[in-house]
């Protein structure tokens, strides 16, 4: 049988050094231990393995396939591989991919639908206006009212359904009544604003628009009706002012006359004096002694709204 020698050891046998005792040994000195303790080695065990172990050897592994030969690959120049686009920077922004062709053509058409949709959509209070240039005179001709200079048509207005009641042409512009107690002003381009009469359509289907229609200065329109009279800027139809009719009273519009800046206006009662019954107003609204009335121009032109900015009860000084 084989000896194999294994890496564990035994202590030191003390007999076998029989001239050093254990008094001797703490005597020496921890540096003579030390080496005394490197230089004597025991011997290693010895194990007794079975001849087998060492005689049989394990058989190398057999290869199921025979190795191959490695392919080789024909090498390629720099112009034969495919280029890709540079890398764009970590700084620049990303580029834009061009929009599909469907995308473009959904947005070509619902910017169509939208234009048509536009076109086709009720115009407000049933206008229909034929423009033009503006006009020095209009009038009432059935259901349009038209506009001419000299014996040339310039434009044409009528509104659906509706039947004008009485004109006023001035400076340019068109101011017109309707059978529905509405007020439009037209410059030939564009109808600019509408105003409707409180309760005013029935009288004025009954009675025409005889006198409704009154101007007032050079940038008032006053619009005289049975309940009351009421200014409107003309530049933009602000209302300046109203002035209602007395308790049993009515204003009478055909009735109106003009003298000098200010408009009489009849204001028949049943019971009252004749002074009651008769009303002076002027484009600052009704004329009594001590008024401080409004301005009527546009802000910011002309006159300020409040031309008497003093205190009412100190003296100006």
């Amino acid at each position: 049988m084989a000896v194999l020698h294994h890496g564990r050891t035994e202590p030191p046998d003390t007999e076998a050094c029989p001239e050093q005792s254990a008094s001797a040994r703490r005597d020496q000195s921890p540096t003579a231990r030390r080496e005394q303790s490197l230089t004597a080695r025991p011997e290693p065990y010895a194990v007794v393995l079975p001849e087998q172990s060492l005689t049989a050897r394990p058989q190398p592994y057999a290869t199921a396939h025979p190795k191959q030969p490695r392919a080789t690959v024909p090498e390629q120049s720099s112009a034969d591989l495919p280029q890709r686009p540079p890398a764009a920077l970590p700084g620049a922004p990303p580029a834009r991919r061009p929009l599909k062709r469907p995308l473009v053509l959904a947005l070509l058409l619902a910017a169509a639908l939208l234009s048509v949709v536009h076109q086709i959509r009720p115009v407000p209070y049933g206008d229909r206006l034929t423009p033009g240039p503006p006009a020095h005179t209009a009038r009432a001709r059935g259901d349009v009212v038209e506009a001419y200079d000299g014996r040339t048509l310039r434009w044409r207005y009528a509104r659906v359904g509706r039947r004008p009641l009485s004109v006023l042409p001035a400076r340019g512009h068109t101011f017109t009544v309707w059978d529905d107690g509405l007020v439009t002003d037209t410059d030939g381009r564009s109808v600019r604003w509408h105003r409707a009469l409180p309760a005013a359509t029935g009288w004025l289907r009954t009675r025409g628009g005889a006198g409704v229609l009154r101007p007032l200065g050079r940038s008032i329109l006053a619009i005289v009706t049975p309940a009351r009279i009421a200014a409107y800027r003309t530049a933009d139809g602000d209302l300046r002012w109203v002035l209602p009719a007395r308790a049993g009273c009515a204003f009478r519009p055909e009735r109106a006359v003009r003298h000098g800046p200010a408009l009489l206006v009849a204001q028949p009662c049943a019971h009252g004096a004749w002074t009651a019954q008769l009303v002076a107003v002027d484009d600052l609204g009704g004329i009594a002694p001590h008024r401080t009335p409004l301005g009527n121009e546009r802000p910011g032109v002309g006159r300020p709204e409040h031309p008497r900015t003093e205190k009412a009860l100190a003296p100006p000084r």
